[in-house]
């Protein structure tokens, strides 16, 4: 005879009913809401500037009303001379400045947060004071300091109000946020990585290129972009000290006056997909990271 297959005995778990789901009360999407209203608030602004990069106009100057749609000044987006060379500027300013407040902001973040030392206290102080300092204020001290070189002409030194001195303050405001961010990141460093590496021989500048730099270095790249966009858009600063020499941010302030042309929206539509594909690109190493 052959044997017949018996499905098991029901089990206590299989005849228990299934669990009712508990309905969400609707404070339970306060906070989602409030989310997504924000972002879309902050967000707003950027839209409505790629939307009027296509807006179809009589004249050359922006206006309120949107009528849709042309690719005139995405094509003719070169066709104002001024405003490219004040955006060139304004790239040879942050690219620079950015470097240069990366590589010494990083030496500061490291000394503070790793090294005790006296009057540390007092740096922590003075680079938190630069970052809360109003940006008019140091706008205006800056522009007081160029003008009494100038003047009293230390060594025979002038300087003249224009690149030199915008790449200065861009520097000069940078620094403070390349230093927190660094130091953040140095903090939070296991110690005893490095003195492995020392006691299986390694000197100590080896173990900082092989072991230190690469662990702060997102902390570096960090500092390096958050520099590059605050020099790329800064106006209150630039303003006090740039003379003769316009800045993408300068030459719109400028253009409102008489009329903001089209091609500004086009030129901050492309700057804002710069900014994502950054974003994007240093969001796929870093989760490439992770995985590893």
């Amino acid at each position: 005879m052959s044997a017949v297959a018996t499905a098991p005995p029901p089990t206590a778990a299989q005849d228990r009913p299934p669990l009712r789901t508990k309905a969400r009360r609707w404070t339970f999407y306060i906070l989602p809401v409030f989310t997504i209203a924000m972002i879309v608030y902050l967000a707003s602004p950027v839209f409505l500037m790629i939307v009027y990069s296509f807006n179809k106009l009589n004249g050359e100057r922006q206006i309120a009303k949107f009528t849709c749609c042309t690719l005139d000044w995405w094509k003719g987006y070169r066709q104002i001379p001024d405003l490219n060379e004040a955006l060139v500027t304004s790239l040879k300013v942050a690219i620079p400045s950015s470097i240069m407040a990366a590589t010494l902001g990083s030496l500061i973040g490291l000394v503070l947060g790793r090294y005790p030392f006296r009057g540390r206290s007092l740096v922590n102080f003075v680079i938190f004071l630069a970052i809360a300092i109003p940006e008019i204020v140091l706008g205006s001290s800056l522009l007081s300091m160029f003008v009494q070189v100038n003047t009293s002409r230390p060594l025979g030194a002038t300087v003249t109000i224009g690149y030199a001195t915008i790449l200065f303050s861009h520097i000069a405001f940078s620094i403070p946020f390349v230093a927190i961010t660094v130091r953040a990141r140095v903090q939070g460093l296991d110690r005893s990585l490095e003195d492995a590496a020392q006691d299986l021989f390694a000197t100590p500048l080896v173990a900082f290129y092989k072991i230190t730099l690469p662990l702060i270095f997102p902390g570096i790249v960090a500092g390096f972009l958050l520099s590059f966009v605050l020099s790329l858009d800064d106006f209150v600063i630039t303003n006090f000290v740039h003379g003769q020499t316009n800045t993408f941010p300068t030459w719109v302030f400028g253009a409102t006056r008489l009329g903001m042309p089209p091609q500004v929206n086009v030129w901050g539509s492309i700057l804002f997909g710069a900014g994502l594909l950054l974003a994007g690109i240093n969001l796929f190493f870093s989760s490439r990271r992770a995985r590893v």
